[in-house]
């Protein structure tokens, strides 16, 4: 009974929440500015909350029907993380990158300097098992006249919780490309005022990309390490389309001589 009760209650007040929302869309262009400022900030907040339980329903249930499991990791691989970017839908799916940054969800952003603006990222939905991850990320590039062009992802703290020189860092790709780009990815570790910066270039051949870091040759202060941020860049992709269709970061120490 005391269910069932709990039940009608949370039903109400939902629905109650859903008349107020509707009614506030009808008359937000009536409101002041002070009211429709607050209004905004409070929707905000509500928006990032809910894009929060959308991406996990999303992740959980299209996880099955493609077959998106984590790749087989190295032995003694002890943190794995595949970007949210790729296991969920956005709220915006695409965008034009007009200005040097854009951001693309929780994270994940795209730096250039071309004063053209001639390239477009939006996510994508993989539909092969091959693909392994329910979404990619196509960066569609037309005219380019810029110095670079690169895919800036921050890893979460997780992934320097702990993380040593003797560790090795792995970044595992699935990439489409319409033509040859010849591609590097760096790893960028903060540690005190200075900031290591082990860069592996890209197997040109496949679509299986894998970057592996030994952090013993990285200069590395491991007490005193903050956070660390990958960058995928891209060099001479005028006139390409680029799909990554999974990223996968994971780390694993060394054994032991």
């Amino acid at each position: 009974m005391a269910g069932r009760i709990a039940q009608f209650l949370e039903g109400w007040h939902q629905r109650r929440t859903e008349g107020r929302w509707a009614r506030l869309a009808d008359t937000a262009a009536e409101l002041d500015s002070f009211e429709l400022r607050a209004l905004r900030a409070e929707a905000r907040g509500m928006r990032r909350q809910l894009d929060r339980v959308l991406q996990v329903a999303d992740a959980r249930l299209a996880v099955p029907t493609l077959a998106a499991g984590l790749p087989q990791m190295p032995l003694g691989t002890d943190w794995v993380w595949r970007p949210d970017l790729w296991r969920g839908a956005l709220c915006e799916a695409g965008a034009v990158a007009a200005t040097d940054r854009t951001a693309l969800g929780e994270g994940v952003a795209l730096y250039h300097d071309c004063p053209l603006g001639e390239i477009v990222v939006r996510q994508v939905r993989n539909d092969k098992p091959e693909d392994r991850a329910p979404y990619g990320l196509a960066i569609e590039v037309f005219g380019f006249k810029g110095r670079f062009l690169s895919l800036a992802l921050n890893l979460p703290a997780a992934a320097v919780e702990g993380l040593k020189s003797r560790h090795l860092v792995r970044a595992e790709m699935v990439i489409d490309c319409d033509s040859t780009v010849k591609a590097f990815t760096r790893l960028n570790i903060k540690n005190g005022p200075n900031v290591a910066q082990p860069v592996s270039a890209m197997p040109e051949a496949g679509r299986d990309k894998v970057a592996e870091f030994d952090l013993a040759y990285a200069d590395l202060n491991d007490r005193r390490i903050e956070r660390a941020w990958l960058d995928l860049i891209l060099n001479e992709a005028a006139m390409t389309r680029i799909v990554i269709r999974d990223l996968v970061v994971s780390r694993r120490p060394r054994a032991e001589l």
